[in-house]
């Protein structure tokens, strides 16, 4: 029997245009679609009758199927012969577990293919008006996970460092449970506790939500408000909700006094 093939594909912030081209070839090429949770649920639904759809999706505190397990059956459908499409949301190697696939489906001697995706590190910022990084406000940003195997919220120093120093922006991705522990830490550290605060909920969807806050209030409010998962938390200047607003006025004076 022909051994198949795996095609990683990452299906971005979960708006179905946002799906790229070559994602959608993939999908329409497969055989077998091994789909997450958080992907665009309307593009599976266009996909031809005799597409498998074998649903792993994850939930906090709930999994579908164990990592080992999903690995596993990837394997064992390509091996099986069949063209084995992985539907990730996001980009599958921006914590993702894409790595972890790509590994079992290379030792298993399948051929695998790695489709990126737009991360909703990027997009959830972007749609929001929030731009990661600005001129003459900052230079870098550094995306880091608000969820650890204990549950426990962990940033590491450099993370930190980002905010304390405010020389880059933070973007932390599946942190909305871990929000209390990663404000605290934050503070503790010596970050300014007006340091702006924007949660991006459902990035790219209609029902997107945009919370500013300052960071030591961030916490509370976003309790208040009732955000939830998934969302997307941007610590730094360029959370500012009249970031753009004070760029344009600049850009404005500066072009009306060259005249």
């Amino acid at each position: 029997m022909t051994t198949g093939r795996v095609t990683l594909v990452g299906a971005g912030p979960g708006a179905a245009d946002l799906l790229t081209y070559r994602a959608w070839r993939a999908l329409t090429t497969a055989d077998v679609v091994v789909t997450d949770r958080l992907v665009p649920h309307e593009v599976l639904d266009e996909l031809d009758a005799r597409t498998e759809v074998v649903d792993v999706g994850k939930t906090p505190g709930r999994h579908t199927l164990p990592q080992e397990e999903i690995d596993a059956l990837i394997v064992a459908r390509a091996l099986a012969g069949a063209h084995v499409v992985r539907l990730k949301g996001g980009d599958p190697f921006v914590f993702g577990r894409g790595g972890e696939e790509v590994a079992a489906c290379r030792a298993a001697g399948v051929p695998v293919e790695v489709v990126p995706g737009v991360s909703s590190a990027l997009a959830a910022p972007a749609l929001a008006g929030v731009p990661l990084t600005h001129r003459g406000t900052t230079t870098a940003f550094h995306v880091v996970t608000g969820h650890t195997r204990d549950g426990e919220a962990q940033l590491d120093d450099v993370s930190v460092a980002c905010v304390t120093s405010r020389a880059a922006t933070l973007v932390v991705l599946m942190g909305v449970a871990a929000l209390p522990g990663i404000v605290a830490r934050l503070l503790d550290a010596g970050a300014a506790p007006d340091t702006p605060v924007a949660i991006v909920e459902r990035g790219s969807l209609p029902d997107q939500r945009v919370t500013r806050v300052a960071l030591d209030l961030a916490a509370k409010r976003a309790e208040e408000v009732g955000v939830r998962a998934p969302a997307v938390v941007v610590i730094g200047d360029v959370a500012h909700s009249t970031l753009l607003e004070v760029a344009r006025d600049a850009g404005g004076a500066a072009g009306r006094g060259g005249g």
